[in-house]
């Protein structure tokens, strides 16, 4: 078993959203790790940041990704850290990963850099978002299949645009 498409990207990218979407459209189920993470931990991630401080998160996280592409077959969409996990990003290849990039004054606005994002608050929230997709972009395109830009565009076209390059990548490598 594994998931039809694993959803990654930064904090605004839309990933729950579309990965619902996306799921709805491929009339599959939706998971996502974040709501795994909560569901284990009782608490909000705000809260196990705070309390735990993030290396626990982290590990959480690690482990709630294992655990959902061994036991999930339809989109999954994952924290937008997940990915600073090397074991992650291991475990991550070999299956469909749909990038949804997002520039910083259009993910600024959709985040409205609130504190319910730990790694967001702060003194300059947006320097720190920037600073956080100068950071992982390398890391989010290493290991995507496909890369969707999420700027100005509707949830429906998004959705189309992986369908359609989630179609084209499977062709390719069969």
């Amino acid at each position: 078993m594994a998931p039809r498409a694993v959803v990654i990207g930064p904090p605004g990218a839309g990933k729950t959203t579309i990965g619902r979407l996306l799921a709805q459209h491929l009339d599959v189920a939706f998971r996502d790790t974040d709501d795994d993470i909560v569901r284990t931990a009782g608490q909000p991630i705000s809260d196990i940041f705070a309390n735990d401080g993030e290396p626990v998160f982290r590990a959480m996280e690690e482990e709630a990704v294992a655990t959902a592409l061994r036991e999930h077959d339809g989109v999954l969409a994952l924290g937008g850290g997940s990915v600073l996990s090397e074991l992650t990003r291991e475990r991550l290849a070999g299956h469909p990963v749909v990038f949804l990039s997002v520039g910083l004054a259009e993910g600024a606005k959709r985040v409205g850099l609130s504190t319910a994002r730990p790694l967001l608050a702060g003194v300059n929230p947006r320097a720190t978002f920037k600073a956080l997709l100068d950071a992982r972009l390398p890391i989010y395109r290493s290991v995507a299949s496909v890369e969707i830009a999420t700027d100005h565009v509707t949830t429906g076209e998004i959705v189309e645009q992986v369908v359609a390059a989630l179609a084209a990548s499977s062709t390719r490598s069969s």
